[in-house]
C-alpha cells in the first residue's frame, strides 16, 4: 500500500483504554469503540519498536491494542524495527522481541526497518535545507536544549543554504567538524509547543550500524524518521502513547513540510471545485465571463483552463497592489558605495495607476538584496535599473571557489535613462524589518488534457503538482489580509492565503495564474 501523500491519524493508547473500559468482559466492542476515520479492510497499524532491549509492558499494550483495532477494522499490522541509533541497537534484540511478538499471538503483515530507508531520508534532509526548512546547527547540546526552553533563535538558523550544504556533507562524511553539527527543522522556535522549537532531524554517529555496517555516519532521529516512513508505508493510524499528544502538532508539520500530507480537503487550490479556484485567487466575476463567452457549446467540459485565466488576470491586474520579493535560497547583496548612509523613507503607491490600491512604505539603504537569477546577468561595469529607485552601474562582482555570484558593488547614477538598461531589477532593503514569505505554486493535477476512454486516471497522475519557495518580502506586506490578491513584481500574481501571524511564521502567498503556459514544477 503507497500513501505517498496521505498522514495517518494519531491517537493516544490513555483515550483508548478508556473507551475499552465500556465494553464488558468476553463481549463484542460496541460501536463506541473505534479508530478515527476508520474505513473496514483499509485500516493499517504499526507496531514499531526500537531494538534496543527486550519488549516490556507497554510495549505489549501498544502492540496488543494494534491486534485488536487490525481485527476490529479488517485491517493489518506491519512490525518496524525504528533502528535509527546504532549505538544501542543489536540484532539480538531484535531477535528476541520477535519471538515477543509471536508469544502475544499478534499476526503482521510484514517486517520493516526504518533504515530500508535511510537513502531516502537523507535525500529528504537534504532536500528540506536547499528550501531552506532545515538547517545545520553546532550548538553545543545542554546550550541548544536551554535555548530551546528559552525560544532562543540559535546563531546557526540563518545560515544560507550553501554553508549549510557544506558543513552536512562534513556529517556524512563523518569529519571532526561534522561531529560537533546536527540538522534541525526550521519550524517556530518561539512556539508555546515546545515540540516545534526546530528540533533535531539529524545526527552524526559514527558507531557501525547492527543491520548495514559502516555504510553511514548520519542518522535521522525518531522525530524525522517516523513521519516520512509512516506515510511511505501507508500507516493509516500510529498508536501513539499519550506522553505524545504535544508531539502531534510537530509530527504532522514535518510532514506537511515534506510534502507528505493529504492534500487539504476540497478547497485544495489544485482542485477544479469552486472553493479550490477561488483559494488560488480567481474572482467570480471571471468565472461567470468565461461561462458566458463559452455560451451553449457542447464541449463545457473540456475547459479551456488557460483562458480562465488569462480573464482574470484582466480583472485583477488594474487594481491589485504592487509589492517587492527576493527569493530566500542564494540572494545576492549589492553594495552601493556612494548610497545613503542613513535609510531614508518614502510614501509610495502600491499601484502606479490605481489609488484604491492605497500607499507603501519604501526604504532606501546603500545595502539591497537581489535574486540570484539577476545577480549572474549583470556584467562589472554595467548600468541596471533598480526600479522605483533609478540608476546604479555594478562595478565588482565576487564569486566563491565554484563560480556562484556571492555579492556586488557598485555606485548609484540616477541621472542615467531607464531607457537604455537592459536589466530592471527589483530589490529590497538590508533591513530587518522584511518579512518571511512561503511561495505556493501548482501544477495539474494529472499530466493529461485529457483521459482516453478506458484510460485510468491513476496512471497519469503528476508526482509533483505542489512547489513551495522560501522568500522575503518588504516591510509593507504584514498589513495583507487573507485573500487579498496582489503582485510581486517581475514575479506574478498571488493570493495571501496565510497572512502575517508573528516574525516566525512566513506569510503564505499561493501562485495565480495567468493564462500563459504553465511550466513543469518538476
Amino acid at each position: 500500500m503507497d500513501s505517498s501523500d496521505s498522514a495517518p491519524t494519531s491517537f493516544f493508547s490513555s483515550g483508548v483504554v478508556s473507551s475499552l473500559k465500556k465494553v464488558k468482559a468476553g463481549s463484542r466492542p460496541s460501536v463506541e469503540i473505534h479508530l478515527p476515520d476508520a474505513e473496514v479492510g483499509k485500516v493499517r497499524l504499526r507496531f514499531a519498536p526500537e531494538p534496543s532491549g527486550y519488549l516490556h509492558i507497554g510495549h505489549a499494550k501498544a502492540a496488543l491494542l494494534s491486534k485488536y483495532f487490525a481485527e476490529i477494522y479488517q485491517g493489518e499490522i506491519i512490525i518496524r524495527f525504528d533502528d535509527t541509533n546504532p549505538a544501542k541497537e543489536s540484532n539480538e534484540f531484535v531477535d528476541n522481541i520477535l519471538a515477543d511478538i509471536d508469544t502475544l499471538g499478534i499476526k503482521y503483515e510484514a517486517i520493516t526497518n526504518t533504515s530500508d530507508y535511510f537513502d531516502e531520508l537523507m535525500k529528504m534532509a537534504e532536500k528540506l535545507i536547499r528550501e531552506g526548512k532545515a538547517y545545520v546547527d553546532d550548538t553545543p547540546r545542554e546550550q541548544m536544549q536551554k535555548d530551546r526552553m528559552d525560544g532562543v533563535d540559535s546563531k546557526c538558523r540563518n545560515n544560507s543554504v550553501e554553508e549549510n550544504l557544506k558543513l552536512w556533507r562534513e556529517m556524512i562524511d563523518g569529519t571532526e567538524r561534522g561531529l560537533q553539527c546536527c540538522i534541525r527543522g526550521k519550524l517556530d522556535m518561539q512556539d508555546l509547543n515546545k515540540s516545534l522549537r526546530d528540533p533535531v532531524y539529524y545526527r552524526c554517529n559514527p558507531v557501525p550500524h547492527h543491520r548495514i555496517g559502516s555504510k553511514y555516519k548520519v542518522y535521522p532521529t525518531y522525530d524525522f524518521a517516523c513521519p516520512y516512513v509512516d506515510a511511505r508505508e501507508g500507516i493509516t493510524h500510529a498508536l501513539r502513547s499519550s506522553e505524545y499528544h504535544d508531539r502531534n502538532a510537530q509530527y504532522y508539520r514535518i510532514q506537511e513540510d515534506m510534502g507528505m500530507r493529504r492534500v487539504d480537503g476540497w478547497d485544495d487550490a489544485r482542485f477544479p471545485t469552486v472553493q479550490g479556484i477561488v483559494r488560488r485567487g480567481l474572482k467570480i466575476e471571471a468565472l461567470i465571463q468565461f461561462i458566458v463567452e463559452q455560451g451553449a457549446s457542447k464541449n463545457l467540459n473540456l475547459m479551456e483552463w488557460d483562458k480562465l485565466w488569462s480573464i482574470n488576470k484582466k480583472i485583477i491586474d488594474p487594481v491589485c497592489p504592487r509589492h517587492t520579493a527576493v527569493v530566500t535560497e542564494k540572494r545576492v547583496l549589492l553594495t552601493l558605495t556612494d548610497g545613503p548612509e542613513k535609510p531614508f523613507v518614502r510614501i509610495t503607491p502600491r499601484h502606479k495607476k490605481y489609488k484604491g490600491a492605497g500607499e507603501k512604505a519604501t526604504t532606501y539603504t546603500n545595502q539591497i538584496w537581489i535574486d540570484h537569477a539577476d545577480a549572474v546577468s549583470i556584467s562589472a561595469g554595467e548600468e541596471v535599473t533598480l526600479m522605483d529607485w533609478g540608476n546604479a552601474i555594478v562595478k565588482e562582482i565576487e564569486k566563491d571557489h565554484e563560480g556562484n555570484v556571492t555579492r556586488l558593488s557598485g555606485v548609484l547614477h540616477l541621472e542615467g535613462s531607464v531607457k537604455t538598461t537592459k536589466l530592471k531589477l527589483t530589490w529590497l532593503p538590508e533591513i530587518d524589518e522584511l518579512v518571511n514569505l512561503t511561495l505556493v505554486d501548482f501544477d495539474y493535477l494529472i499530466t493529461k488534457k485529457k483521459l482516453e476512454e478506458g484510460e485510468d486516471f491513476l496512471d497519469v497522475l503528476n508526482p509533483c503538482t505542489r512547489k513551495e519557495t522560501a522568500a522575503y518580502g518588504d516591510s509593507n506586506m504584514r498589513n495583507l489580509k487573507r485573500g487579498e490578491i496582489l503582485q510581486l513584481e517581475r514575479k506574478g500574481y498571488f493570493r495571501c492565503d496565510v497572512p502575517f501571524l508573528r516574525p516566525s511564521k512566513p506569510i503564505v502567498l499561493y501562485a495565480i495564474p495567468d493564462g500563459r503556459q504553465q511550466k513543469s514544477l518538476k
